[in-house]
């Protein structure tokens, strides 16, 4: 039949076993594969039933998503069809569930008359995720079984649940501890011995019935505060309200209506985009698979502040004890203290236990000298952003480490390659760029100088990994990628800001587009005295360029930010939400009057094109440069690090939704005026002449 599908008859029942590693995924030859199987077990009058399973460790993990928008071979049935000519098979099936049984899997499951699992098996429809909805009757099928709350939890919220979680809501019938196929081949015989129909889950309509509609209003609004310009959360909830009011044939007509639309939305697009982008910062064309990889037993912290501390909880997380040094003991014990009450609260809020607290806190060691840290694999520096100052860090670290030790500066926007210079092991300095707050952002940009070794890029890469953080290869350049990219759209909103528009007005447009917070409500976070003094050490780099003054006379009137409770925005009563400041707008104002400028008005669109488009020109910089391997990279570093919303897929996805001859266009406009700031990209030009998008472009 075919390769992906292995099958056996074991006396009376036949069994397909689902062979398509190392996901199981439902691609066109596996549904055919299972199609020609099943219709050969149903015609043949010595086979009595069937058991369906998947080989080594999954059931199906889902669909084939590389293979959506592809043309269907005519011989190869849609999933939905499929699982409902299961359905009404008049044979009984059983689902020997292993491993994952995920979006197709769990639907391709549910279409089987009877479902068993192993212990270590994961259950759920995750579609939302992706942008749409269950396809293969999922929203249909799926609350009768476990009933309307938990199907909207499991179809909304789109997680996973174990098997004792689905044993106890009623989508698997059994738990099994033993020989998984063997029990579904006795079960397969009973059923079949006892003379009844196959059990329908199409036609279980108890769990459905009388279901006061008023909770499809409360997930609706529920939801509604984290869906921000998504369709697929509401839709999900609307085709599973329509399983209580259509029979089964009604209700998967629109269940596969509203997943076809989906498909094909910018959403839908944007977030099978991330999917794949995540999976692909992992491969560096010049790093193999097989490259060797040093192993990470002991880590360091150069530094005890907010970052440090933050990193070093990253490794304790990870169960990797870790030292943190600080020249001082007394900024060093206020560091490790913190670190405690950051643990604590978790406690409180419920998210870890007192014993996982415990055991983070035992792996968490502190120091004042650097020769306590000759047996560690690898040292992070982690202190303020002035060059000399890690050079001579570095230099120190260079004489006490072992020498296969890894030195790593997370530094956010200096030279590395210039740090590396004080050491006499270049090709074991690298970058790993933690975001704020460290413990929490999961972004980390991995940062490869000159020297670096493969060896040592395969480590940080792998490092990432362990510690649950999403690594992504830069190379050495002012702000990386990120704050690359970030800050001349920063000065931009400036700009605007000078010339007639405020800070909350740019501010509620970027947060309506999807970011969690605008550029302004950021910089009060971050700190506006941080900003202020990497903009001092910048102004060497980019000579005459023009400068925004607001932003010195913000710092100047000593307005930090949240931690002086005054920035761009007032925060009142210890509020972490700023509130428009008419001080803030007088100055302004002023500032305006002084630089000659005759204040106008800024539309949303305009406000938005600007920000935007001048910030997907640095990333066409960022990718001529080399400073990453692929635009969805950058992609990933703005998902990660800045809030850029998964359902526009990052600013170079989404450029290209827009189509780059109409950024281009734009950002010559921009560039008129605003100067270099806005220099049209010669990789953006010559894409946007070609018709073509960033994802067409590949570093050579």
């Amino acid at each position: 039949m075919t390769d992906v599908i292995k099958f056996e008859n074991q006396g009376a029942i036949g069994i397909i076993t689902i062979n398509n590693p190392p996901a199981n995924a439902l691609s066109f030859a596996v549904v055919k594969g299972i199609s020609d199987n099943f219709n050969a077990c149903i015609a043949d009058d010595n086979c009595k039933s069937v058991v369906i399973t998947g080989a080594g460790r999954m059931f199906v993990a889902g669909a084939d998503i590389s293979e959506f928008g592809l043309p269907r071979p005519d011989d190869v049935p849609e999933l939905d069809v499929l699982i409902r000519e299961m359905e009404l098979a008049p044979k009984p099936i059983v689902a020997a569930l292993n491993g994952l049984a995920l979006g197709g899997g769990m639907e391709l499951a549910m279409g089987c008359h009877y479902r068993i699992a192993a212990p270590t098996v994961s259950v759920g429809q995750p579609e939302v995720h992706l942008g749409f909805i269950p396809g293969g009757g999922g929203t249909q099928r799926l609350p009768r079984l476990v009933g309307i709350e938990k199907a909207l939890e499991m179809i909304v919220g789109g997680n996973p649940i174990d098997a004792a979680t689905a044993l106890e809501y009623g989508a698997i019938d059994e738990v099994v501890e033993g020989d998984l196929v063997a029990r579904a081949v006795e079960l397969a015989e009973q059923k079949a011995d006892s003379g009844e129909a196959p059990r329908q889950t199409g036609a279980q309509n108890n769990k459905i019935s009388n279901v006061d509609p008023q909770i499809f209003e409360d997930w609706r609004k529920k939801v509604a505060p984290k869906s921000r310009n998504m369709g697929s959360p509401f839709e999900c909830i609307n085709t599973v309200e329509a399983s209580t009011k259509l029979d089964i044939v009604e209700g998967l007509a629109f269940e596969r209506e509203t997943f076809v639309r989906l498909m094909m939305t910018a959403e839908a697009k944007s977030m099978r985009h991330m999917f794949f982008a995540e999976r692909d910062v992992a491969k560096i064309p010049d790093v193999p698979k097989d490259t060797p990889v040093q192993e990470i037993k002991k880590a360091a912290i150069i530094g005890s502040g907010t970052m440090g501390g933050g990193i070093a909880m990253n490794f304790a997380n990870a169960g990797i004890p870790v030292v943190v040094v600080d020249i001082a003991q007394d900024a060093l014990d206020a560091g490790l203290e913190k670190v405690k009450a950051n643990y604590a609260g978790s406690v409180s809020r419920g998210r870890i236990t007192q014993e996982k607290m415990d055991q983070c806190m035992s792996l968490i060691s502190g120091t004042t000298d650097y020769a306590d840290l000759a047996d560690v694999d690898i040292v992070i520096e982690a202190v303020f952003e002035e060059i000399e100052l890690k050079k001579k860090i570095f230099a120190e670290l260079d004489k006490v480490c072992k020498p296969e030790a890894i030195l790593a500066s997370n530094t956010s926007t200096l030279d590395i390659n210039e740090i590396a210079t004080a050491t006499n092991r270049p090709d074991k300095v690298c970058g790993t760029h933690f975001f704020s707050p460290a413990n929490i952002m999961k972004l980390m940009e991995n940062v490869r100088t000159k020297d670096s070794s493969k060896e040592t890029i395969a480590t940080i890469m792998g490092l990432a990994k362990a510690i649950r953080k999403i690594g992504v290869l830069v190379g050495v350049g002012d702000g990386f990628v990120g704050n690359r990219m970030l800050h001349p759209a920063a000065r931009i909103a400036e700009f605007m800001v000078e010339e007639g528009a405020l800070p909350w007005q740019i501010d509620k447009v970027i947060y309506d587009f999807g970011f969690p917070m605008g550029p302004f409500a950021m910089n009060d976070l971050a700190g506006v005295d941080v900003r202020y003094l990497v903009r001092q050490q910048q102004k060497k780099l980019y000579g005459d360029r023009r400068q925004s003054v607001i932003l010195d006379r913000l710092y100047e009137t000593g307005r930090y930010g949240q931690k002086t409770k005054a920035g761009w925005y007032k925060y009142e009563d210890g509020s972490r939400k700023g509130e428009p400041d008419p001080f803030t707008e007088e100055l302004i104002i002023k500032t305006s009057a002084e630089l000659g400028f005759e204040r106008r008005d800024f539309s949303d669109e305009e406000i938005l094109e600007t920000y935007l488009y001048s910030m997907i020109n640095t990333g066409a910089m960022v990718l001529e440069e080399g400073l990453a391997i692929r635009a969805a990279d950058i992609d990933v570093v703005w998902h990660y690090g800045y809030g850029f919303p998964r359902y526009w897929g990052g600013p170079m996805f989404y450029a290209d939704l827009i189509g780059l001859p109409k950024i281009y266009e734009k950002v010559c406009e921009l560039n008129e005026r605003y100067g270099d700031w806005v220099k049209p990209s010669a990789l953006l030009k010559s894409l946007a002449e070609e018709g073509k998008g960033f994802g067409d472009y590949t570093l050579s």
